[in-house]
């Protein structure tokens, strides 16, 4: 490979000679061959979004010179827009402040201003008023807040729209209702469902009030939260400017000293995102209970067939999506773990698993953004009902007798049910010989629909 010599404080270093990056980068690809996997691109986008942010920020306040701004704020643009994206190689287990990844953007956007023809340090001018120990928690809280608004949020939505759909078209269909995985009242199938969308619309009411605290930013605190060498004023220009950018509303933590030591906010959308992780997870068995069968399971709907099952079974088709959607909730509740280990990581003025907690949040988002948008595209929208199964089983269903307690009481209502289990005989004749009530009577007090609605027949 074909290299260059690069200098840093420690000396000499070869380089890639086409890399854009220098010499503390090169170090920590030497140092950190751990995983083998980066940051997340969207991570570094961060980092620039907040040098392109200091840049316009220092230069209004007459510390960076117009010419060096625009040529950091062009490389900074150029590297959100993505053009430069195989030049951040650092590996996720770094140094826990991520001063490797700092640099390493330092380095690439210095490298691309100087080729506007003026002098650019990677030090000086592109890390001007910030440290590695406020630049990378506030890249977590800039990462995850955008993902979550721009990714995360829409795919919730569409997922709750699918489900409100299908639940209106199904808002005819009686079932067996379950708990404990046994036979209980009858209730509609857009009355389940109404559930699932319950469940993701209070996700998003729970991710919108995270999103709240990760507007908070640590910009402006530098190396230990006294905020030494930020000019009086950065840390609001650096928040205006990211709202600008973003059009979220960032503003500057109340103490720095807490943004660096903690990663609470981080924390908090983490145990949102392993919450939703249980909502994807209830909703992926629910279909795959539904599904079981065809013929020895529940066998009530049908999910569409997207491939063949088995490499022996001919004919067999599984529930693919669910599954992958479970696999997916598994490895989030995993994810959120290990984020909330490396959040109490905080020792003295700074946490020091700071890149781990910023690729885990964006993986644990990606995943469940993921995850929802196949969940309703491929599995929720198309399924079909077998209406026909769905209401012999609820005609012969002796739960059903619960609406007789009011009545003739829940003893001789157990007993009529009772017998009904032993001889499988319809519970409505067994409750016609038994119960004193006449056969107009009993098909008002236990029809399955007027169940559905509650109250008293």
């Amino acid at each position: 490979m074909d290299t260059r010599i690069e200098r840093d404080s420690m000396g000499e270093l070869e380089v890639p000679a086409k890399a854009l990056y220098g010499a503390q980068t090169q170090r920590a690809i030497n140092n950190f061959p751990v995983s083998g996997t980066p940051m997340p691109v969207a991570f570094v986008h961060a980092v620039a979004r907040i040098k392109l942010a200091a840049a316009r920020s220092n230069h209004q306040l007459g510390l960076l010179d117009a010419e060096r701004a625009q040529a950091i704020e062009k490389a900074a643009q150029a590297v959100i827009d993505g053009q430069h994206d195989d030049h951040f190689p650092i590996d996720v287990f770094q140094t826990g402040s991520g001063t490797s990844t700092n640099m390493n953007v330092n380095e690439v956007l210095a490298t691309l201003a100087s080729r506007e023809g003026v002098e650019v340090a990677p030090n000086d001018h592109v890390n001007m008023g910030q440290s590695s120990n406020d630049v990378i928690p506030t890249a977590i809280h800039l990462s995850a807040a955008i993902a979550v608004n721009e990714s995360l949020k829409p795919a919730l939505v569409a997922l709750q729209a699918t489900i409100d759909r299908r639940a209106d078209e199904l808002s005819h269909v009686v079932k067996t209702g379950r708990t404990h995985l046994m036979d209980a009242m009858p209730l509609r199938m857009d009355q389940e469902l109404g559930a699932w969308s319950s469940q993701v619309g209070q996700a998003i009411e729970r991710f919108d009030s995270a999103v709240v605290r990760l507007c908070r930013l640590a910009q402006g605190g530098t190396a230990v939260g006294t905020g030494i060498n930020a000019p009086e004023g950065f840390a609001d220009l650096m928040a205006k400017e990211l709202s600008q950018q973003t059009g979220l509303s960032f503003v500057p933590n109340d103490s720095f000293f807490a943004s660096l030591a903690s990663q609470d906010a981080a924390v908090e959308l983490s145990g949102q995102l392993k919450g939703f992780a249980c909502v994807v997870m209830k909703i992926a068995n629910d279909l795959r209970w539904m599904n079981s069968g065809p013929l020895a399971g529940l066998g009530e709907i049908e999910l569409e067939a997207l491939q063949p099952g088995s490499s022996i079974m001919p004919g067999k088709v599984n529930p693919v999506i669910p599954e992958s959607v479970a696999m997916v909730g598994t490895q989030v509740m995993g994810l959120d773990s290990t984020v909330a280990m490396a959040g109490q990581s905080g020792n003295f003025q700074l946490n020091v698993m700071l890149p781990l907690v910023g690729a885990n949040l964006l993986d644990m988002i990606e995943l469940l953004t993921n995850a929802s948008t196949m969940l309703g595209d491929k599995a929720i929208r198309d399924f079909t009902v077998n209406t026909d199964h769905l209401d012999a089983a609820v005609g012969k269903n002796p739960v059903l007798v619960t609406a007789l307690n009011p009545e003739i009481g829940y003893s001789l209502a157990s007993d009529i049910a009772k017998e009904a289990y032993q001889t499988g005989r319809p519970v409505i004749d067994v409750a016609e010989e038994r119960s004193g009530l006449d056969r107009n009577r009993l098909e008002e007090l236990m029809d399955p629909l007027k169940l559905t609605k509650g109250g008293l027949a």
